[in-house]
């Protein structure tokens, strides 16, 4: 059974995603800001994979992109350091980025690499649903790797299902058409969340974008099987040193 399966099989709700991008605040920060959201109560890791030009990211996790790239994280790199990872990190960790440099790397190397350390799952926003079906997903599955789609409050309910039974792991919920990090009216949000709820997925739901504090952690867990929280806790990265203590302030503050 993969880690994912496992998790929502133990745990149905308030399911705690947080994303963090590989190489921030600094080049060797991956692995200890991974093991400080496990220790600070993360229930999956969404590592993001830096990326000169990331499409649905907001200016917060551009930035971070920006500083990894500067101190020299590659793909490469990135799986020198995820060899150790699962001596030191137990809970479910899906790699979120972009298909220009998975491409550059070598599409079925990426998947080999990331099942050999560990990775559970992938998110790869701008991988086309067609395409993923005509030449990805047999290699995907050939390495035991889950793959994750996004949904957003204008997918139609034909569309919804379609990516739900593509999906594997969970599928992603956006909360509106927008990149992360932008505010959000979540009234409108409620009622889109409460139309995917009544379509009865095959998938958990998690919903990510605008998601930040123990509020609207919660107001998503009342629709979804939990929330991702990204921007915000870049936001609280910014400028530390002490990544441990950093982490499980905000995490705490989440979590109430």
């Amino acid at each position: 059974m993969s880690r994912l399966k496992e998790l929502f099989e133990r745990k149905e709700r308030n399911v705690l995603n947080v994303y963090c991008t590989a190489g921030f605040p600094s080049p060797e920060s991956t692995l200890p800001v991974m093991e400080a959201l496990q220790e600070s109560g993360a229930d999956i890791i969404e590592l993001g994979m830096p990326y000169s030009d990331p499409l649905a990211d907001g200016e917060v996790i551009q930035n971070s992109s920006t500083i990894a790239l500067r101190g020299g994280m590659t793909l490469s790199r990135l799986f020198e350091q995820l060899k150790e990872m699962r001596a030191r990190v137990r809970v479910p960790v899906v790699l979120m980025g972009y298909m220009n440099p998975v491409l550059q790397y070598g599409f079925e190397k990426f998947c080999a690499d990331a099942a050999a350390a560990g990775v559970d799952g992938l998110i790869l926003p701008d991988l086309p649903p067609f395409e993923f079906e005509a030449s990805y997903k047999v290699i995907i599955d050939r390495y035991g790797l889950d793959f994750i789609f996004l949904v957003t409050p204008e997918t139609s309910e034909t569309r919804v299902r379609q990516l739900d039974a593509l999906s594997s792991g969970f599928l992603y919920a956006v909360s509106s058409s927008s990149t992360t990090g932008n505010e959000k009216d979540f009234a409108a949000v409620e009622a889109y969340l409460e139309r995917l709820k009544s379509y009865q997925l095959k998938n958990p739901v998690l919903v990510g974008f605008g998601i930040k504090d123990q509020d609207t952690f919660s107001r998503a867990c009342k629709y979804a099987n939990g929330a991702i929280i990204g921007s915000a806790y870049i936001k609280a990265l910014e400028g530390k040193t002490e990544v441990a203590a950093a982490t499980r302030d905000f995490i705490r503050n989440v979590l109430g």
